[in-house]
């Protein structure tokens, strides 16, 4: 990203490379690639400096536009303070909200789904007075479920978005480990 300054004022942002015209002269699009950060410079274009220190994860954050300011020859495009999805449902019925523990704990459920979803025909032909389903299946499907809850009451327990956010970063162990745990394997 470029951006055009004219008496240390920013007058235009550039996305991508375009034909320019400064002045009564004709540039083409290739002087963003093919000129040097001093030639562009001598014709008012500079390129942005990305300050991201306030972007936060937009899972958990809504971030505000970017601002951008000329300053020491520099052209800098920051973010300001981004502010927190809420946690909590909001409303009811019709108007319901769901916040970001619902919507993680809707997400846990359809995970565990998919998980059981193979195993689950074994389930129906014994509930409907057929073969039983093996008992490791058993111990297996039961274990899903239980990790299911102990993953939705841990994102219950989170005090902020921060603190569920942190639920989801693996550290740095081989293998890694996330604290919000993973479901079990069938057969391990």
């Amino acid at each position: 990203m470029w951006a055009r300054v004219e008496s240390d004022t920013i007058t235009q942002t550039y996305t991508r490379p375009k034909a320019l015209t400064i002045g009564s002269v004709n540039y083409p699009a290739n002087i963003f690639s093919r000129w040097t950060s001093a030639e562009l410079k001598a014709i008012g274009i500079y390129e942005v400096v990305f300050d991201n220190t306030n972007l936060k994860n937009k899972n958990y954050y809504i971030n505000t536009d970017q601002t951008f300011a000329f300053a020491s020859d520099t052209v800098t495009a920051s973010y300001g303070t981004a502010t927190a999805l809420p946690l909590a449902d909001s409303g009811s019925g019709d108007s319901l909200v769901k916040g970001l523990k619902s919507k993680h704990k809707d997400t846990i459920n359809q995970q565990a789904g998919v998980i059981l979803q193979d195993t689950d025909w074994m389930v129906i032909r014994a509930a409907e007075g057929g073969t039983a389903v093996p008992g490791a299946t058993t111990t297996w499907r039961a274990a899903v479920r239980t990790k299911a809850n102990s993953m939705q009451a841990q994102i219950d327990g989170a005090a902020n978005v921060d603190a569920l956010a942190a639920l989801y970063i693996y550290n740095s162990e081989t293998p890694p480990v996330r604290p919000l745990g993973e479901f079990p394997i069938l057969g391990e």
